[in-house]
């Protein structure tokens, strides 16, 4: 019977490059809050999905999101057609100035 395990220098080096990469501490983390939850969730795969990178943000938030940054381009566009008055309103009037100086 031939065995299909992988070499120990392979699962070593796996290891190693799961350790410096960081995952094994953020696994080691998932799992001890999972441990650490007074109630268990029904699903515990979702809950390593949810909070292994932090979870996905929710719908509704995200659709805040949305709104503010809508509001806040439409914001944008107002003040650049303001300052585009100013601006010439500046240049009108120091043109004005000028040629009453020249007078």
């Amino acid at each position: 019977m031939t065995s299909q395990r992988v070499p120990d220098s392979k699962r070593e080096e796996f290891r190693k490059y799961l350790e410096k990469a960081g995952v094994l501490d953020a696994l080691t983390k998932v799992l001890v809050g999972l441990y650490e939850e007074p109630e268990k969730p029904a699903n515990p795969l979702e809950f390593l999905q949810r909070h292994i990178h932090g979870g996905a943000p929710e719908t509704a938030d995200v659709e805040a999101l949305k709104q503010e940054v809508k509001e806040l381009k439409d914001k944008n566009v107002e003040l650049q057609e303001e300052v585009k008055k100013l601006t010439d309103k500046i240049i009108e009037l120091e043109e004005g100035g000028a040629q009453t100086e020249q007078s």
